[in-house]
C-alpha cells in the first residue's frame, strides 16, 4: 500500500489562503530480503519515503553504481542477520569451537563413526533372517537411514537462521524442551558413553590378542591381564582426547576411517580365501516355539539397526562447518555424507554376505567375524595378517573413541559455561576428559558382558536413527496435512517407533531364553 505524505505550508511562510495542500504519494522503502526481515537490525532502519525524483534518478544509467551499492548492503545485512542467530556460548564448546570444517572433514568423521566393530556382527543377523530376508532388510535399512540422514542435514538450519548443532537441541526445538530431553537425552548419551565403553573392551581385548600373536610362546615377558590391557587402551584414549575440539580430530577420524575400511575388507577377503569350515549350515536355528522364532527375528533387526550408528553425531559434524545464506552448510555436508556412505555400503554388504557364506550358523555371538577368523582360520592364516588385522582394530577403536566421546565432553562443558558464563579453563577441560575416560574404564571392568547386548542397544538407538528425524521433520517443517511428504514421514516415524519396541522386546526375550554370561568385575 502506498504511503501518503502531506506537506503543509506554514502561515509563517506567507502561504496564500487559497493554496491547496500538496499531496505526494510515494511507496515506502522496501528491501525484499528474508534474512533482513528476521534480523534485529531492521528495527533501527527508518522507513524513509521515496520521491518521484528519486525514482526517475534510479532508472538512469548513472544509478547503476548506486544499485550495486544497495545490493551489496542488502547482502551484508543478510549475512549479519544470519549470524546474529548464533549463540556466543557455542564458541566456548568443543563441538562448535571451530567452524572451519568442509566436505572432506564431514566424510572423515562420518566414516569413522559409521564403520566399526558393529559391522563385524552383521552376519549374525543373517543366521535368523536367512539369505533373502537378510539382504532385503539390510538394503531397506540402508536406504531408510540414508533418507533420515538427509532429513537431519536439512533440519540443521532453520528458516529463522538458528543452527541446531546438537541432536538434543533439535529434539527440544521439535518436541518441546521437556519432551525433547525425555526422548533424546538418554539414547544419545547411552550411544556415546556405551559405545566408548564397548570400544575399551574391544580395543583392550584386541591388544591382548595382538601381543599374543606377535610374541607367541617365545617371549619371556609376563603377559598383562585383561584389566591391565583395558587400562593401557584407556590411557592412550585419554591422551588423544586432549585434542580441543571436533575439527581438531579430523586427522584422527581419517586414520579411523582408513583402518576400519582396511580391517573390514581384510577380514572378509581372508575368510573367503581360506574357505568354509566343514559342516557349515544355513538353516535357521531351531526355536522352541513360534514366539521364540519371532523374537529372534526382531533381535536380528536390532543388530542391523545397530550397524547403522552415527546419526547422533550428524548435526554435531555439520555444526563444525561455516554457513551463510549463499553458502549453507548442508551442501558440503551432504557431499561428504554421500561419499562416506558409498564406502560404508562397500564395506557392510560384503562383510555381511561374505561372512554368512563362510561361517553360516557357526558365527560366534560374541566378537562376530573377528572371533570367527581367529577360531576357524587361526592356523591357516599367517601371523602377519592376523597381527595386522588386530592392530587395525586397535587403531580404529582409539579413533572412534574420540568422536563418540565428544558429545559427552560437550555436554559436561556446557553445564560449566552455562553457570559461569565463561569458557572452560584448560585444567578443567583436561580433568573432564580424564574423568570420563576413567568412568568408561570402570564400567568396562564392572560390566564386561555389555558387547552381548548388541541387539538391545540397537533397539534403544533405533528411534534416533530411523524414527525421530522423520517426526521432527513434520513438526518443524509443517508440510501440508495428508500430503505425500506428510504421510511418508509420519508412516516412517511410526514404523520406526514400533520396530524399536519390537526389537527391544526381542533382545530381552533372547537374553531371557538363551542367557548371557553375567560376570561382574571379571572381564575375559
Amino acid at each position: 500500500m502506498d504511503e501518503v505524505v502531506e506537506v503543509h505550508s506554514s502561515t509563517a511562510t506567507g502561504r496564500a489562503p487559497g493554496l491547496e495542500t500538496l499531496v505526494i504519494s510515494a511507496p515506502p522503502l522496501q528491501l525484499n530480503c528474508p534474512s533482513m526481515a528476521r534480523s534485529p537490525l531492521l528495527d533501527s532502519v527508518p522507513k524513509i519515503p521515496k520521491s518521484p525524483f528519486v525514482t526517475r534518478l534510479m532508472s538512469t544509467p548513472v544509478a547503476s553504481p548506486v544499485k550495486k551499492a544497495i545490493a551489496s548492503m542488502q547482502g551484508y545485512l543478510e549475512e549479519v542477520g544470519h549470524f546474529t542467530k548464533l549463540d556466543p556460548q557455542e564458541a566456548w564448546l568443543p563441538i562448535t569451537e571451530s567452524r572451519n570444517g568442509n566436505a572432506y572433514y564431514s566424510a572423515f568423521h562420518t566414516l569413522s563413526s559409521g564403520i566399526g566393530f558393529q559391522a563385524l556382527v552383521l552376519p549374525l543377523a543373517f543366521t535368523s533372517l536367512g539369505w533373502v530376508w537378510g539382504i532385503i532388510c539390510l538394503s531397506l535399512a540402508f536406504i531408510w537411514q540414508l533418507y533420515t540422514l538427509w532429513l537431519l542435514i536439512q533440519l540443521h538450519e532453520s528458516e529463522s537462521g538458528m543452527r541446531y548443532s546438537r541432536y538434543l537441541r533439535l529434539s527440544m526445538a521439535a518436541f518441546g524442551e521437556n519432551l525433547g530431553k525425555l526422548l533424546a537425552l538418554f539414547p544419545i548419551m547411552y550411544l556415546s558413553g556405551g559405545t566408548c565403553v564397548t570400544l575399551i573392551m574391544i580395543g583392550g581385548g584386541t591388544m591382548k590378542i595382538f601381543f599374543q600373536i606377535v610374541c607367541g610362546n617365545s617371549c619371556n615377558v609376563k603377559p598383562l591381564s585383561v584389566v591391565e590391557w583395558y587400562a593401557v587402551f584407556t590411557c592412550l584414549a585419554i591422551i588423544l582426547a586432549q585434542l580441543p575440539n571436533l575439527n581438531s580430530i579430523a586427522g584422527v577420524s581419517l586414520v579411523g576411517a582408513v583402518t576400519a575400511i582396511s580391517y573390514c575388507s581384510l577380514i572378509w577377503i581372508v575368510s573367503i580365501i581360506q574357505g568354509r569350515p566343514e559342516g557349515v549350515s544355513y538353516d535357521p536355528p531351531k526355536a522352541n516355539s513360534a514366539a521364540s522364532r519371532l523374537f529372534s527375528v526382531f533381535n536380528a533387526l536390532g543388530i542391523i539397526a545397530f550397524a547403522f550408528r552415527g546419526h547422533n553425531l550428524v548435526l554435531e559434524i555439520q555444526g563444525t562447518m561455516p554457513s551463510s545464506g549463499k553458502h549453507p552448510s548442508r551442501l558440503p555436508m551432504w557431499r561428504g555424507v554421500k561419499f562416506a556412505y558409498l564406502i560404508v555400503a562397500t564395506c557392510l554388504f560384503p562383510i555381511a554376505i561374505g561372512g554368512y557364506w563362510v561361517y553360516g550358523n557357526f558365527m560366534p555371538e560374541n566378537g562376530g567375524m573377528l572371533r570367527a577368523l581367529y577360531k576357524y582360520h587361526k592356523h591357516d592364516t599367517s601371523k602377519m595378517l592376523l597381527g595386522l588385522t588386530s592392530l587395525l582394530v586397535v587403531i580404529n577403536s582409539l579413533s572412534s573413541f574420540q568422536i563418540y566421546a565428544m558429545p559427552v565432553f560437550d555436554n559436561l562443558e556446557f553445564r560449566y559455561t552455562s553457570k559461569r558464563k565463561r569458557p572452560c579453563p584448560l585444567w578443567l577441560r583436561t580433568a573432564i576428559r580424564v574423568f570420563f575416560g576413567c568412568l568408561a574404564f570402570f564400567i568396562s571392568v564392572a560390566l564386561p558382558f555389555l558387547p552381548s547386548l548388541a541387539g538391545l542397544i540397537g533397539g534403544i538407538a533405533l528411534p534416533i536413527t530411523l524414527a525421530y528425524p522423520c517426526i521432527m521433520w513434520v513438526m518443524i517443517k509443517k508440510p501440508q496435512k495428508l500430503s505425500p511428504n506428510w504421510c511418508l514421514n509420519w508412516a516412517l516415524g511410526g514404523l520406526g517407533m514400533i520396530l524399536s519396541v519390537l526389537v527391544t522386546t526381542g533382545a530381552i526375550w533372547g537374553i531371557a531364553t538363551k542367557g548371557i554370561q553375567i560376570h561382574f568385575f571379571k572381564p575375559q
